[in-house]
Order: structure tokens, then sequence, then C-alpha cells
């Protein structure tokens, strides 16, 4: 399960709430939670899944699923007589144990949530038997459903546009299992540490292709406009993993050693199969060499679907995505790995593969061993297939994401004590498990690390696994004891807090560098590197931290030109580093990580124009190898400053001009933009014509800084094919200076656009739904705000959208427009 789109619409939420509701800050801190105080234990098995055989039929205009199961299972250890299955929401019909072809009929109490079934006898462990189950699901009808950061729906079946109300929007069936729903589509013990095979025959309009688990055995034409598919899947897995997926899709068909690799996408994006999945097949050989266990399953699908309630799901066999990972080729001339491709979501659920389906976290509180692992393998994709520096730009991205989280501090990795299981699903358990992966293979070495992980896959294939697991694998692979680590970093929260400073002793040529853990509670165990340059020279040195305040003493030849501690940019921490402004150019122009390079940077923006050495390191940094230190050393020149400006600005011309990255030029375009000089508006007429969308926005924007009566006529004629940033910069441009006739085209947009764009703009686009004429237009502002606003509401979201939509009735107060003011009335009210 990847996170980042509801991520990214926190970080949006929590920026943006708080510049625009200060009331909340005086509000009294919530009482503690005594959920908190809980301890959730693994699920006790009882009873084990063994096989389920499900045969299914929709209803789309009720929104039903009609089911038939046989669901085999055995007791656990102990002899039962009763069964106990989850059932979210169902009508259950029947239920009987079916023994020699004949289904004899089971007492049974059904509370909506639970279906308590008193078995035909006493069973023991070494005895399987099937119960039959005829029922319906009712997901739309569902109570009592809660999402998460991750995943912000729970009810497992989702029908999308049924009835084709939405004009050209696809008619849709899809299925979200994790954390605890399949539960709402079929009866089955819903908990991650059971497993079973499955199969799946399901009957659906002919026109339309079907997707699940495993292999399609069959397909059968019934004669009467539907077609029964029958899907079966050999290997055991947990229900979360369950999927199936109906609609009209083209399928791509490609293979990885023998085994079908097929991408499923809505016809339109059919022909760019090859530009959103294509290196799929690679990545599943990188992962299987270098984890020693080839791709396990018969076949790997994945399919994009609309309305999704997450990023993406790793089910097994068969990921399902949301359709943000759609694109045609102009928009992929602008999706680079550390931005908003979709390739670090689609590498991230195919390592899931192994880390959450191959072996599956145990229960919900050891999810470090599905999630921390995915996310992870993004930044290993990115180190094979783009180099170091992409690689640890995602890391660094990573670290920030937790650090930058305010109450993750104190939660642990492995968490025994949580309010929801869905409480999990965040930057923990994603970002920072991650990051301390990072660490730990660093420790190890790559070949132990891995070594390690082999250990683990193979010796709990097909089962469960849990964070000590993980460890006695890495144990056994290295000869190391890593109790200390595991204890500190997976079983306790936190992280270290830093301050660095130095003294050299010119008498004794003795290098002095304190690190002091500033820190609540114990101190972190630290194994790290220093490196010391004289020149190009470095000399390494390996050292613990072990206490609050560490003296590291060296004896040196000379005094170095820069200490550079955690050589290796490993740490999972907060620093505070006193180097001085000599120390942090040379470390630019001298260190060799993305890491080095970026702290300089940090350095030099956070410095005065006048700073000579801060001015040296971004002039350097617009030239950097890496294109996103080109694009953060051009957004932080202070290009009030003549001196910057008039050094920046020839460099900034030619990379607009001639940068190798569509982001780097439409950043060097923005800055330019910024100036206000005509003297540069035939460079961003010209940048009108590029094939990219990013570039495109950044010359509009700049033109309309300069002339905006004329950037609306320039915006008309680049409506016909827009995408991505240019839309949006459409949209900003025509919602800013608009009339009505301009309004179809921001609200189709709008409505159109993803969960991050139209929290971007939504502030100009209720700005614009203030200011039309048409009262209907005004109110389709309202509607779109609102439905946002509702659906979203779980995240904090309410009273920014509130804001919002008390502007848009202040401004339909002054034109007099009853209805409107009505409208927003109303919505306001739907989100206290």
């Amino acid at each position: 399960m990847s996170n980042k789109p509801y991520a990214a619409l926190l970080g949006a939420v929590l920026l943006t709430t708080a510049a625009l509701v200060t009331s909340a800050q005086t509000q009294p801190a919530p009482p503690e939670n005594p959920n908190l105080k809980i301890y959730r234990a693994t699920t006790e098995k009882i009873n084990d899944l063994i096989h389920t055989k499900l045969d299914v039929r929709f209803d789309y205009k009720k929104r039903y699923l009609y089911g038939k199961e046989w669901v085999t299972l055995k007791p656990h250890m102990y002899p039962t007589d009763t069964l106990r299955l989850d059932a979210k929401g169902m009508d259950i019909k029947t239920v009987a144990v079916v023994k020699a072809g004949k289904n004899t009929p089971l007492k049974f109490t059904y509370d909506s949530l639970s279906l308590a079934i008193r078995l035909d006898k006493v069973y023991r462990n070494n005895e399987n038997y099937t119960i039959y189950i005829d029922y319906t699901s009712k997901p739309d009808e569902l109570k009592s459903v809660k999402g998460s950061a991750a995943i912000s729906d729970a009810k497992g079946l989702y029908f999308i546009n049924p009835d084709s109300a939405v004009k050209g929007k696809p008619v849709q069936i899809w299925t979200q299992g994790e954390s605890e729903s399949s539960s709402a589509w079929f009866p089955t013990i819903d908990k991650p540490n059971q497993k079973t095979t499955e199969e799946i025959y399901m009957t659906v309009p002919s026109k339309y292709v079907t997707l699940s688990n495993g292999k399609l055995v069959s397909q059968k034409n019934n004669g009467n406009g539907t077609r029964t598919d029958y899907w079966k899947q050999d290997l055991p897995h947990s229900p979360y993993l369950f999927m199936m997926a109906v609609g009209d899709f083209k399928i791509y068909k490609e293979t990885w050693k023998g085994k079908e690799v097929n991408y499923y996408l809505e016809p339109k994006y059919a022909p760019y199969a090859k530009n959103i999945f294509g290196y799929t097949p690679e990545a599943m050989e990188f992962y299987s060499k270098l984890l020693g266990v080839d791709y396990p399953w018969v076949k790997y699908a994945q399919i994009v679907v609309r309305d999704y309630v997450s990023g993406a799901m790793e089910n097994t066999s068969a990921t399902l995505h949301g359709d943000y990972v759609q694109g045609t080729p102009r928009q992929f001339l602008d999706r680079y790995y550390n931005g908003s491709s979709g390739e670090s979501t689609v590498v991230h659920e195919l390592f899931h593969q192994w880390f959450g389906d191959y072996v599956t976290a145990e229960s919900w509180s050891n999810l470090t061993v599905n999630e921390s692992f995915a996310d992870f393998s993004e930044t290993l994709w990115a180190e094979y297939k783009y180099g170091k520096d992409d690689g640890d730009a995602h890391i660094a991205g990573d670290r920030r994401q937790y650090l930058n989280s305010a109450d993750a501090g104190g939660k642990n990795l492995v968490r025994f004590n949580y309010n929801d299981k869905e409480d999990v699903f965040d930057v923990v358990t994603y970002q920072k498990g991650g990051s301390i992966l990072y660490m730990l293979r660093n420790y190890l070495g790559n070949e132990a690390f891995y070594k390690g992980l082999n250990i683990y896959l193979k010796t709990n294939a097909l089962k469960n696994g849990e964070a000590q697991q993980l460890r006695l694998a890495l144990e056994e692979a290295s000869g190391k004891d890593l109790n200390w680590f595991f204890n500190q970093w997976y079983y306790n929260a936190g992280h270290p807090i830093l301050n660095i400073t130095y003294s050299w002793d010119a008498a004794t040529k003795t290098q002095l560098v304190y690190v002091q853990q500033t820190q609540t509670g114990n101190a972190f165990t630290l194994p790290i590197a220093v490196d010391f340059y004289n020149g190009k020279n470095k000399t390494r040195k390996q050292v613990w931290l072990r206490t609050k305040a560490d003296t590291l003493t060296f004896k040196l030849d000379a005094k170095p030109d820069l200490v550079n501690v955690d050589g290796d940019k490993m740490l999972l921490a907060k620093k505070t580093d006193t180097k001085t402004g000599d120390e942090f150019l040379f470390q630019y122009n001298n260190a060799p990580l993305y890491l080095d390079r970026q702290e300089a940077l940090t350095f030099a923006r956070n410095q005065t124009s006048g700073d000579a050495n801060a001015r040296k390191i971004i002039t350097a940094a617009l030239n950097d190898k890496y294109y996103g230190l080109r694009v953060e050393a051009i957004r932080a020149l202070k290009l009030n400053n003549d001196d910057v400006r008039n050094a920046a600005q020839p460099i900034l011309i030619s990379l607009a001009q001639t940068d190798k990255n569509n982001l780097v030029k439409a950043a060097a375009i923005t800055a330019l933009g910024g100036l206000k000089a005509s003297g540069n508006t035939t460079l961003f007429k010209q940048a009108l014509s590029s094939q990219s969308y990013a570039v495109q926005a950044a010359a509009l924007n700049a033109l309309g800084l300069l002339d905006p009566a004329a950037s609306l006529s320039m915006a008309k004629g680049l409506e016909k094919d827009s995408e991505g940033e240019l839309a949006q910069s459409i949209l900003n441009i025509y919602a800013a200076n608009g009339t009505d006739a301009e309004w179809p085209y921001v609200n189709s947009k709008f409505e159109a656009a993803d969960v991050n764009s139209k929290f971007t703009v939504m502030r100009n686009y209720a700005a614009f739904a203030g200011r039309v004429k048409n009262t209907a237009y005004a109110q389709q502002g309202i509607e779109q705000i609102k439905s946002f606003g509702v659906k979203y509401k779980q995240y904090g979201i309410a009273p920014a959208v509130i804001t919002f939509l008390e502007s848009i009735k202040a401004d339909r107060v002054k034109l007099n427009d009853g209805a409107s003011v009505k409208a927003a009335d109303e919505a306001i009210a739907a989100l206290k």
C-alpha cells in the first residue's frame, strides 16, 4: 500500500489550515486516549483458513454483490465446534456444512459485523471442514467504517459510475482489502495472520474485462449477455490481498521469465502502456536478483482505476493503482522519479509481492515488515536506475517527511499500542521505517544485509513474519548482535537531536568533535563515519556515539579543511552542525554526496544576500549535477539583491533555454518571471512552444506577471491541449482574471484535478466562484468545494475549506445572490 497521495494532502492541509485558521491554537489539548494503553495482541488462531472458493455476480443498479462461498478450514490447535467469520454489512441467507456434496444447514448468529457459526460437531486440528455461505454484500450501505491516512475509505467493494450517470467516466468495479475490508465482500477471517488459497468465479457483462489474483483459468459465455471468468490462486495469501476488478480496460501484455506481465488501462491510455509501466519486467529482474528469490507468483498484473481510495495496493499478483499513474508521453516529459511520475509507487507495490504478500506481517503492530521494506525499495530502485544522487535524494525526502511530522516522534515503529489499526499506516511505518533499513544496510554492508533478507524470505515463505524474525535472519547472515539496534529503532520511539561543535588544538594537533544529544530520554547508540578533508585528500574514522555528550578526539597531521560528521549521511536525526561558511563552501565543492551538497545549500539559503560564501554555494549549485539541487538553488536566489540578480540572471536565462531537465527550465523561467523584466518576454513566448507542460505553465505565469490581459488571451490558445501544471496555470489565470466565458473550463479542470492540485488552486477557484455573474456557476463552485471538504473531512481539512466557502458567501452577498448565499450556508453546515 502506498500512502503518498494522502500523506501529501495531509501536509498541505496542515500548512494551509495553520495559515487560515489560527483559533485552533488556543484550544486545549485533547484528553489522553485510553485506547493507547491497550496492548494489541496478535489475533489468536482458533481456526485456520485453508481454501476460499467464491462465485459472485453484481447488481449495478443496487450496488450489491450476490455471492456464494465455500470456505475450507481446520482448527489451528485445539478442538472446536464453533467458527467465527468477519462479515461486514451483509445479508446472510444460508450457512451450511458441506459433506459428500450435500449442504447441511448450521445454526448461526449475525450482528452485521461478525458471523458466529455452530459447527455440526467438534473438529480436531487434523480434520478439514467446508462451510457454504449464500450472502449479499451491500458495501454502499455499510455503517461505521473508517479509513486512514493511507486508505481514505474502508467499504471494501466499490461501484464506480454504475449507472453511467457521469458522462465520460468509465463504469468500474474494484475492491480494496487492506486493512480488514475484504470481509465487506466475502465472509472470512479477516486477519493478516491467516493465509488461504483462492478461486473466484466472476459473472460480469460480456463487454467488460476482469482481473483477480492468480491465473485466469477459463472464460465461459453464458448466452445472456454475461460471461463467467474463473480465476485461481494456487499459493496461499492473506484475505486482505484478495482482489477483483471489472471494467472496460485494454490489456497490454509482456512477460518476465515466461510469466505474464500485464497492464490494464483505460482505452485512452492504452497506447502509452510502456510509458506508464514498461520498466516493470526490469524491476522484477532487479529485485529478484537482489533478494535471491525470484518473483514468486504465477503472473504480475497492474490495473489503473478511477476514484481509488489510496495511492496503490499490492494485491497478490494484481496490483491496483489510482489513475494518477496514467499519462500521455507529453505528461511524462515532466515526470521525474523524485517527483510525480508514479514510478516510485509502481516499484513500491512490486516489492510488496515479496515483503507483504510472500511473507506477510503477522499483525498490524508489525506492519513495518511490509511497508518499511516497500518504502525502502523505492530508494533501491532510484539508486539502480538513476544513480546515487537520485537514491540519496529519495531517502532524504523520507527523512524530512518523518522529522517534520508533528507527532511522529512519540510512536514506536513496532507498535503494540494504538487507537485503531488504521493509525499505523503513517510516516513512522513508511518513511521512518524505510530510513531505518537504509541505516541498517549501511551498518551491516550490502552483502550481509541482502543475505539476511534472503534468509528471512526463505524461512518464512508463504507464512507470516515480524520484526524479531527479521532481526534473527540478519544476525544469522552477519554474525552480529542486533538487539541493541532493534530495541532502539523498532521497539522505542523518537530519534536523535544532535548539536555538533568543533575545536582544533594547534599545539597538540588534535581535532575535537563534540556531539550532544539533546532529545529527551535515553541516548541513541550511533555507529558513524567521520571524514577529514585536507584539500582533495579524505581520511575516514569509524566511531560510536553512545552517550548524551560524546567528545571525539582525533590526532591529525594538520588542521583539516573540513570535518564531516556522519560522512555516509546515514543518520535519521535532526542536526545542528556548527560549521563555518568557509567549511560549508568547501563541503559543497569537495564532499561527494547529494546530502553533502544539500546541507551546504540549506546553510546558504538561510544566510543574508550579503554573505559571500552563501552566494558562492548557491551560484555553484545552479549548475549542480543533480536536477533537484539546481531547482533548490534557483529557488534560494535572493533576486531582490542587485549583485545576486546581476550574477544569476545570465545563468537563469541559460538554464531556461538549454537545461536538459524540464523542471529546472520551469524553475528558471519562474524566477525570471518574478523579475518582471520586459527584456525576457521573447524567451517566455518561445517557451510557450515547448512540449513540456511544466515549461509552458511557467512561461504563461511569467507573461501573466508582465501583461495579465495578454496572458488571458494566450491561455485561451493553450486550452485544447492542457494537462498537469499547464492546466493549473490556465485555471489560475482564468480564476484571477477570467469571466463567465472561462468558467466551464475552470470548473471541468478543477473537477478532474487530483486531491493535491485541487487544494493548491482552491483559493483562486473560490474567488472565481464568488465573482461570476451566473448564479448556477457560483453554486457549481460551492458544491465542488463542499464535496471536497466532506470527502477529506477526517484529515482536519474542514476549517480551511469553510474559510473558502465563507469567502464565496461574502462575495455573493455583495452581488445580492441569495440562492448562492443559501447554498454556501448549507455547505458550511455540512462541514461543521
